[in-house]
C-alpha cells in the first residue's frame, strides 16, 4: 500500500509541477513569440517589462519538474531522455537564448534589434520544443526491458509537429492575453487583435489533436470511449468551449483579465485531457508510475524535502505575482 501511496503521490506532484511551468512560463515564452507584432521600440520594451519580475521563477517549476523525475522515476527518465534528446536539447538551447537575450537587450543600443530576434527565436523554439516532446510521448515510447529500443527520429512525425505548432499558437495566445491583461494603450490594442486569431487557432489545433490522440493507441480509445472516464469525454470539451466564450465575452467587451483566465483554463483542461490519457502510465505505452518509481525509503526521503520545498516555492510565486499585480505603467519599469 505504502509503494501505491507514494508513486501516486510524487506523480502528482511531477504532474502539478508541470502544469504551473506550462501555465506560468507559457505566457512569457508566449510574449517573446509575439515581439515581431510589437513594431516600436517601446512597446517592445513594455512588453518585457511586463514580464521582468516573474519570467525567471516560473523556470523554477521545469526544474522541479525535471530534477524530480530524474529522482523519484529515474526509469522514466533514463527512457524519456534517450527517446527525445533532440527536442530537449532544442528546448534548452531556446530557453538560453530567451534569457541571454532578456537580459542583453537591454545593455546595448546597437545590437538591441539582435537581440529582439534572439528573444522570439529564442521563446518560439522552446515553446515548439515542448510541444514536439509531448506529441511524440503522447504518440509512445517504444520500451524493450528497462531501455529506450526506439531510432534516433522516432519522435519525429506530422502527430508530434501538429503538437508543437498547436503549443506556440496556445502560447501566443497565452502571451496576448498576458498583454491585455497588464499593458494599457498601443501594446493593448494589439494583443487584443491578436489573440482573437489566436484563439481560433488554439481552439482549432486541440480540437485535431483531441480528434487524432485516441485513434494513437487502442488504450487511448478505450479509455476516452468506455467507463467512467467517458464523462470527461462530454466535460472537457464543453468546459473548453465554455470558457472559449467567456474570452471572446471578454475580449469583446473590454474585460481585460477575462481572457487570460480563460486561456489559462484551456491550458489546465488540455492538460487534464492528457491526464486522463496517460495514467496510470508515465511512459505510454507499456511503464507504469510503480514500474518507474525509485524504492520507497527514497521517495519517503525526497517527499520530506518536497514538502518543505513546494509551500516555499508557491508562497514566493504568489507573493511576487501580487506585489507587481495590474496594469504596467508604461513611464517606469522593472529593469
Amino acid at each position: 500500500m505504502m509503494e501505491f501511496d507514494l508513486a501516486f503521490i510524487w506523480a502528482g506532484l511531477i504532474a502539478f509541477a508541470v502544469l504551473a511551468y506550462v501555465v506560468l512560463d507559457g505566457f512569457d515564452l508566449g510574449v517573446g513569440i509575439l515581439f515581431p507584432f510589437l513594431k516600436e521600440t517601446r512597446e517592445k520594451d513594455l512588453a518585457m517589462n511586463s514580464v521582468a519580475p516573474v519570467w525567471d521563477g516560473n523556470e523554477t517549476w521545469l526544474v522541479l519538474g525535471g530534477g524530480g523525475l530524474f529522482a523519484v522515476f529515474p526509469l522514466a527518465y533514463a527512457v524519456v531522455m534517450p527517446a527525445l534528446y533532440a527536442p530537449i536539447i532544442a528546448m534548452l538551447i531556446g530557453l538560453i537564448f530567451r534569457g541571454v537575450a532578456f537580459e542583453y537587450r537591454w545593455r546595448t543600443q546597437r545590437w538591441q534589434h539582435w537581440w529582439d530576434k534572439a528573444f522570439f527565436a529564442g521563446s518560439t523554439l522552446a515553446a515548439f520544443a515542448q510541444g514536439v516532446a509531448l506529441g511524440a510521448l503522447v504518440q509512445g515510447i517504444e520500451v524493450d526491458g528497462r531501455a529506450y529500443a526506439g531510432g534516433n527520429w522516432d519522435w519525429l512525425t506530422p502527430f508530434s509537429m501538429l503538437v508543437g505548432v498547436a503549443v506556440v499558437m496556445g502560447y501566443g495566445l497565452l502571451g496576448a492575453t498576458w498583454l491585455l491583461m497588464k499593458t494599457t494603450g498601443s501594446v493593448n490594442d494589439h494583443a487584443r487583435r491578436l489573440a482573437r486569431p489566436l484563439a481560433v487557432a488554439t481552439l482549432a489545433l486541440i480540437g485535431a489533436v483531441s480528434v487524432i490522440t485516441p485513434f494513437l493507441d487502442p488504450i487511448y480509445l478505450s479509455r476516452w470511449f468506455s467507463g467512467w472516464t467517458i464523462a470527461f469525454t462530454v466535460l472537457v470539451p464543453a468546459l473548453i468551449l465554455a470558457l472559449a466564450v467567456l474570452m471572446f465575452s471578454g475580449l469583446r467587451s473590454g474585460h481585460d483579465t477575462w481572457p487570460f483566465l480563460s486561456a489559462l483554463g484551456i491550458f489546465v483542461l488540455s492538460f487534464i485531457g492528457i491526464g486522463v490519457s496517460f495514467y496510470p502510465h508515465i511512459v505510454p505505452p507499456s511503464l507504469t508510475i510503480w514500474d518507474a518509481a525509485a524504492p520507497d525509503k527514497s521517495l519517503l526521503f525526497v517527499l520530506v524535502g518536497a514538502a518543505v520545498l513546494i509551500p516555499m516555492i508557491l508562497a514566493y510565486t504568489a507573493y511576487s505575482y501580487w506585489v507587481f499585480r495590474g496594469k504596467v505603467d508604461p513611464n517606469e519599469g522593472y529593469h
